[in-house]
């Protein structure tokens, strides 16, 4: 047994520790005395104390009434330990689905509750869901009104049902691992193992017994006719065969006394065929539907590994963009404060402008997370209004001129003689993205070309630099979330913006194009289909 100062300290780690909500709640009180770290991350508290003087007392989205919990409490008293799914609400409001364990004790004479909630993912609702459905498997097959055997490929019974043993006259676990054959020993003189190695190299569902009886052994040597039907199923890519077994002696012993009734026992044995028949297929359904519901749990799983993935690389990213800016930010209002003579002016204006291009580079940052959101959410729209698309580029070249490095010219070829009916919103954000990609990677002194022209109702634009260039290996991963080529890794960036491109265009209906040379430079080149609105 552990000593009081091990306890203690193993108490206080798992307690600290602990990856799930743990908490001491004062029943008297109605609130919480005291939770772990992980209670205040999950339900998006600020500090423990912000948790503990929350006025509102509510855990569950909606609030268990005054009765409800009162009684909830009561329970968990009289039992010990109770354990509920119900859904929490975090401090911010949003709802989800928990596990929430709750367990009474007594402390200094006041009666308290240990609460240890765990959210419930997607995951895990799947997992319960497939517990569920393999225990319903397990029901139909335990209950089943015929013997059922299961069989390896090499004939040794793996699986059996209790009406199996009884009609065999076997305990299951004096049952399993024996060979068929000790069931049906007449079966061995014809060649049993061929016939089995022949099924196992073309399995097929297929009838016994029909025109030959098969003879089955009981554990204490009787025997006794029997009629057997096969199936099959693959786990694992392991062959498992299935035999229904059916004890025809009654059946027998009424076409001999009944002779003289054929037709009467014909329709009997009609009647008994369709109902093995039934019950086969339904058994069959049922495997098929376990077999269905594995594979949408695989896709489940593989989407859920996803969505983590794609997680990470996002705090990843975004912990990484943000920090440089906001260190600017930080820096430069610590500077401008060191400079509180008016002859100083120039620094204080100098810092300004620092601080004023780092708030526009996250303005910029949390704009590609928003138009993500709004893209995948599918809330986007187009609205096509007529512009002039020399004049759309002029704006957009204005606007960033800011970004060009020392020496830097952007050079305009625009062949447009009328207007276009396009959405100018999009296609002034592609603008501004792909010449932010030409001036953030290419050096001092270098050229940026944008051509633009309007053919078969067609615009054509293309954005030409000078820069680093991308391998053709990177080019074909450009237009994925977060992805950013190994020529540009030392550059600060998102990883979104050809990503969003892509989808602007989608939306539009149109192409994009790119041809790149490593220590050369790059071309874009998007196509967008326009109508002519001779009403504007």
């Amino acid at each position: 047994m552990l000593s009081a100062s091990y306890t203690t300290i193993l108490s206080n780690l798992l307690y600290t520790h602990s990856r799930e909500f743990v908490g001491i709640y004062d029943v008297e009180l109605g609130w919480f005395t005291q939770v772990n770290p992980m209670a205040v991350q999950l339900l998006g508290y600020a500090s423990e104390e912000a948790f503990l003087t929350d006025p509102d007392h509510s855990l569950r989205s909606p609030p268990w009434t005054v009765a409800e919990w009162r009684g909830l409490c009561e329970l968990t008293q009289r039992e010990g330990h109770h354990e509920l799914e119900t859904t929490i609400r975090r401090h911010t409001g949003e709802p989800f689905l928990a596990y929430l364990r709750l367990t009474h004790f007594e402390a200094e004479g006041r009666a308290a509750l240990l609460v240890c909630l765990t959210e419930q993912s997607p995951l895990q609702r799947a997992e319960r869901a497939l517990a569920h459905s393999v225990r319903r498997f397990e029901a139909v097959f335990a209950n089943a009104t015929i013997g059922i055997i299961v069989c390896d490929k090499a004939g040794i019974m793996v699986s059996a049902n209790e009406l199996a043993g009884q009609l065999f006259g076997y305990t299951l676990p004096a049952l399993l691992g024996q060979r068929i054959e000790v069931l049906v020993p007449g079966a061995a003189g014809r060649h049993h193992a061929l016939l089995r190695e022949t099924f196992n190299q073309t399995p097929e569902v297929r009838g016994m017994g029909v025109h030959r009886v098969l003879q089955g052994q009981r554990h204490n040597g009787s025997v006794f006719p029997v009629e057997v039907s096969l199936s099959y199923f693959y786990l694992d890519e392991e062959l498992y065969v299935v035999a229904y077994i059916l004890d025809i002696s009654l059946k027998q012993a009424a076409e001999q006394e009944l002779i003289a009734q054929h037709r009467h026992v014909a329709r009997l044995n009609a009647e008994l065929e369709q109902k093995v028949a039934d019950r086969t297929h339904a058994l069959l359904s049922t495997l098929a539907e376990l077999e269905e519901r594995g594979q949408e749990l695989a896709l489940a799983l593989a989407a859920e590994r996803e969505l983590g993935e794609l997680k990470s690389r996002f705090v990843s990213m975004a912990s990484h963009e943000f920090r440089t800016p906001l260190t600017a930010v930080l820096t430069s209002a610590t500077l401008i404060g060191k400079y509180p003579g008016g002859d100083q002016q120039p620094q204080r204006v100098r810092h300004l402008a620092r601080i004023e291009t780092s708030v526009n580079h996250l303005n910029a940052i949390l704009e590609e997370f928003l138009s993500v959101g709004r893209i995948e959410e599918g809330t986007m729209e187009t609205r096509a209004t007529t512009f002039d698309p020399a004049t759309l580029l002029t704006e957009t070249l204005a606007d960033v001129q800011s970004l060009r490095k020392p020496g830097q010219t952007i050079v305009r070829l625009v062949e447009c003689p009328s207007p276009v009916h396009l959405d100018s919103s999009l296609l002034r954000k592609i603008l501004v993205n792909l010449l932010s990609n030409a001036l953030k990677y290419s050096g001092d002194n270098s050229v940026v070309t944008v051509r633009a022209s309007c053919q078969a109702n067609q615009l054509v634009m293309s954005v030409e630099d000078q820069g680093v260039g991308i391998s053709k290996e990177d080019q074909k991963h450009l237009f994925e979330r977060f992805f950013r080529a190994r020529s540009v890794s030392t550059v600060p960036g998102t990883g979104l913006g050809l990503y969003i491109i892509a989808k602007y265009l989608e939306l539009l209906r149109g192409t994009i194009a790119l041809r790149s040379t490593l220590g050369q430079g790059t071309t874009v080149t998007v196509t967008i289909p326009y109508e002519n609105d001779s009403a504007d």
